[in-house]
Order: C-alpha cells, then structure tokens, then sequence
C-alpha cells in the first residue's frame, strides 16, 4: 500500500514539474507489430507482478525496438517508478547491482531481467571535471527517463496494460527512416559517456541504420574521450562489437571516425606505415570470415579475433627480431609477449583470452617448423584448429606461406600412412640441405596476389 501511494505522490509532482512538456505519441496495439508471444514469459511476469503491486512498469530499449523491427530480441529490460529497494521486496530472487545507476536483476533461471528506476532530468547528477558522469542515481518520470537514454530508438516504451507503445522523442519517425540519431546535444552527451560514441557505431553497424549528421559529425572532435574509459569495460564493448555478426562493417566504420586507433593503436599505427595492402586484406578476411561463422550459428571466440586484428604488429615484431638473429620461436615469443603489454593498456584481456592469442600466434612458428613426431603433437593440440584456420587466413590474404598451408592442408586430413610419407618426404628434403643448415628463410613481406575465395570450416 505505501508502495502505491509513493508511487501516485511522484507522479503528481512529476505532472506539476512538467506541465510545459510535450505529448508522447501512443502507438495503439493496431499500429504497431508486437505480440506479446514474442515476449519473454518472464519479462511478462516482472511486468504484471509490478503492475500489480501498484507500480508503473514497461518494457524499454532494444528489446521493443528489435520488435518493432521484427527481430528477435537478445534479451528484455523494464523501466520502471518503484525504486530499486522497492523491486527488491516485490521479487525474492531479485539483486541490486551498479554503483552509477542502480539496478535490480530478477533472475529466472539462466535468464536475467534487468529492471531500471527512471532516471530523472540529470540536475543532480555527479560529473568528473570533463563533463564525464560519475553517478546519476537520480530518480524521476517516464518522459524524464525518455530523454536520459542514449539514441531515439532506444527509447520507447511498450505498456502491457494497453498493449500500446509510448513515443517521447520521435522514435517511430526515425525507425522507419532507418536513422540512428541521439537524445540532445551530441557533445554533451559524448563527454558524459564516450561509450555513447561505439554504440553509434555498433547499432549502425548492426541495423543498417544511417547515423544522423547532428550525432556522427561530433565524433571526430569527441574521439579523443575514449582515453577515459577503463580498459576493463573496453573489452566488454569490444565483445560487442566484433563478435556478433557485423564485425567488417564495425571495423570500416571505426577507422572512419578515427575511433579504432583508441582500440587498437599498435594496429592503427601499423595500418597507417605499411605501404602495401596486405595488412587491410589480412584483417578483412579475418573480419569477413567472423562474420560468417556467426550467420552459421559455429562459435567465435575473441582470442581468434584479438589474434588477427593485432597480428600484424606481431608480424613486423617477429621479422625485426629475425633480421637480428634471434631463433623464430623465440622471435614469437617476445614479439607476442611486448603486443599484449601494450594493447592491454587499451583493451584489458581475461588471462584466458590473452594466453588463447598467443598461443595461435606461437603456434604459427610450430606449424612452421615440421620437426618430426612434434608434428603429430601439434596435430592433437586442442589449439590446432585455431591455428590452422590462422594459417589459411595468412594464406588467403596473399602472405607468402603457400607451401606450409598446403602441406598441412593434405596432413591433417590424410591417414597415418601418408602422413609418415610425408614426413619422410619432409626429412629427405631438409637432409638435402646439409645437417644443420637451414633453407633460404623467404623475405616476410613478400606478397603473392591474394585468393578470392574465402572458406570458413
């Protein structure tokens, strides 16, 4: 009961404070094409059991927003009036997370719906000196919560009561435009979160929605922002922005705002020195084939991703250090070992993940070496896979490693009769060189034309 009053208390002040406020557009259940069967059953019930309690509660962000656009959202989150400690006596198997901005995630089973309070105007909030938000739990109305979110498509409101969709900020007009544009001044909106700036790019990259000129032409100016956001949480966006779909599109989009270099800068310096084209090639391959392993629903890790987006500067390392005279495994070694310290200042890694990059890369100087029966234990490495779909990516991409991939191209797919041919063939033709010498190592940058065709087992 307190609930509810507390509830109706803080509309009727809201509705004083905003008399001169604009009219939403309600879009009736008529208007619109989303069915509630295509709407998480939990989601449903967080929704109603708060309606039921007194309480407003909608479903808001992308989850509407991909129903709008008949796809299938990856997850559902609510808007709600009742405080996060109010969620939390509605629901037992609810928990309270964020230090920034509250929220309750109510868990059923292994599916989380994350419920939000509205956020008010913002005159309370807590600013870093740049005009960074430090913490903005500051409560406040639907139309105010409206014009906090981050791009007008994110920000509609889907009323189970009604079955009505609830419009503040023009949305509906930019969705069938395919116009991806933000919520007030795109500076000030940038400084307060220099994530805003990925996410422009991730849903553009992701709908195929143009990004309006009033939110893409600040960009240039506010990528320099992205020195502030903690490498922890950069990893998190690259995540999303890489591995789930349109990852080609992402990284062109990136390098055109002047936003990748903030990523990667070891690769953008690369890409920015080398005076030929396989480096571009090698990473758009890379890219392209990620992508397609996501439409074929196979897995995609982002220690592979990581590997080929920074391979590169290993690449340059491991020639440098050749032409010193350091032996090539240990060559790889230092050169993996001096990427990672340096792009971990940038994008943090899990240990997981950077040990899963430097293994496919050391294991480019095994797969090279064919040293007897280290051959059929790198054939059994759980990593071998992931090493050999590298190889065929160098291979493809016009680097001059022909030879190796086709040899193990025929060896990992033949019998053990005529893999033991093969290596003796390999020995006969290494003990041609003379014991102890080894053949004429190939200049690194020495290019073939690169394949047109591109394989994805």
């Amino acid at each position: 009961m307190f609930g509810q009053v507390k509830s109706l208390m803080r509309r009727v002040f809201a509705k004083a404070d905003s008399a001169e406020s604009s009219l939403p557009q309600i879009i009736s259940r008529d208007h619109h094409g989303i069915s509630r069967s295509n709407i998480s059953e939990n989601a449903l019930k967080v929704l109603y059991r708060l309606n039921s309690a007194g309480y407003e509660a909608y479903l808001v962000g992308g989850g509407v927003r991909d129903l709008l656009l008949g796809r299938e959202p990856k997850d559902f989150d609510v808007a709600t009036d009742a405080s996060p400690e109010e969620v939390k006596k509605v629901f037992r198997n609810c928990r309270l997370i964020g230090r920034r901005f509250r929220l309750a995630h109510i868990y059923f089973g292994r599916e989380i719906i994350e419920v939000a309070t509205f956020r008010g105007d913002g005159r309370g909030d807590r600013r870093s000196k740049d005009g960074l938000l430090v913490r903005d739990n500051v409560y406040g109305t639907l139309e105010e919560d409206a014009w906090r979110r981050d791009f007008t498509i994110n920000s509609l409101y889907y009323e189970v009561k009604t079955f009505s969709v609830i419009d503040h900020v023009g949305a509906m007009a930019d969705i069938e435009a395919g116009r991806l544009h933000i919520i007030g001044d795109a500076v000030e909106r940038y400084r307060e979160d220099p994530v805003r700036m990925l996410r422009a790019v991730r849903f553009s990259s992701k709908l195929g929605f143009v990004i309006s000129e009033e939110t893409s032409k600040p960009i240039f100016e506010c990528a320099p922002l992205m020195e502030s956001v903690s490498s922890a949480r950069l990893f998190d966006e690259m995540c999303k922005l890489f591995l789930h779909g349109y990852a080609l599109t992402t990284y062109e989009q990136l390098r055109h705002y002047g936003l990748f270099g903030y990523l990667f800068p070891l690769v953008e310096k690369s890409l920015e020195q080398q005076d030929h084209d396989y480096p571009k090639t090698f990473i758009a391959r890379g890219l392209e084939n990620t992508d397609l392993r996501v439409s074929e629903n196979k897995p995609v890790i982002p220690g592979f991703l990581l590997a080929v987006l920074l391979w590169e500067p290993v690449r340059s390392l491991v020639a440098q250090k050749g032409e010193r005279g350091i032996r090539l495994m240990q060559a790889y070694q230092e050169a993996a070992d001096e990427v990672i310290s340096q792009q971990v200042k940038s994008i943090s890694m899990p240990r997981r993940v950077s040990l899963q990059v430097k293994e496919i890369w050391i294991m480019q100087a095994k797969l090279s070496m064919r040293r007897g029966k280290k051959v059929f234990e790198l054939l059994e490495s759980n990593r071998f896979r992931a090493a050999f779909d590298f190889l065929r990516l160098r291979h493809q991409s016009g680097e001059e490693v022909s030879e190796l991939y086709e040899w193990w191209n025929v060896f990992h797919q033949t019998d053990y009769d005529e893999q033991e041919n093969m290596l003796s063939e390999l020995r006969h033709h290494q003990e041609q060189n003379g014991p102890g010498r080894r053949s004429r190592r190939r200049n690194p940058y020495r290019r073939r034309r690169p394949q047109t065709e591109i394989k994805s087992e």
